[in-house]
């Protein structure tokens, strides 16, 4: 999707990617024990959140710096889904064949929040040059 295409945080396939993955982990969490209500359940959904969160508040600063900041911070958020997803795999809680395609989901997010912010760096960089 071209730049200029894009008018909205919602017009980002980056930020459409990680609402599904926001939806897949509270299907998935619905099917933990209840008593994981306040723990995993709890971890896995608010860090599945802040993900496609972290990249809507980004782009709505309106500052490349910032953008960029809150990008890292959504791959960070991504990092510890991915941690709670393995610990909740490791624990039992929830089997492996229904982790694994989550965690497909985290990775190629994670490529995605990559090249977005290599994207930003290298724009940034073509103005501070051109200011020269």
């Amino acid at each position: 999707m071209e730049e200029t295409n894009i008018r909205s945080y919602r017009d980002l396939r980056v930020w459409q990617n990680a609402m599904d993955l926001a939806g897949a982990c509270y299907q998935l969490t619905r099917r933990f024990p209840k008593e994981e209500l306040y723990g995993m359940i709890s971890q896995v959904r608010r860090a599945s959140v802040s993900v496609a969160a972290n990249i809507a508040e980004g782009h709505g600063r309106n500052n490349r710096g910032d953008y960029i900041q809150f990008l890292r911070i959504a791959q960070g958020s991504l990092k510890e889904l991915e941690t709670h997803l393995l610990l909740s795999q490791n624990l039992k809680i929830c089997p492996s064949h229904e982790v694994g395609p989550i965690l497909d989901q985290c990775d190629a997010i994670g490529r995605m929040l990559h090249g977005l912010i290599r994207s930003l760096q290298a724009g940034r960089k073509r103005i501070a040059d051109s200011e020269q």
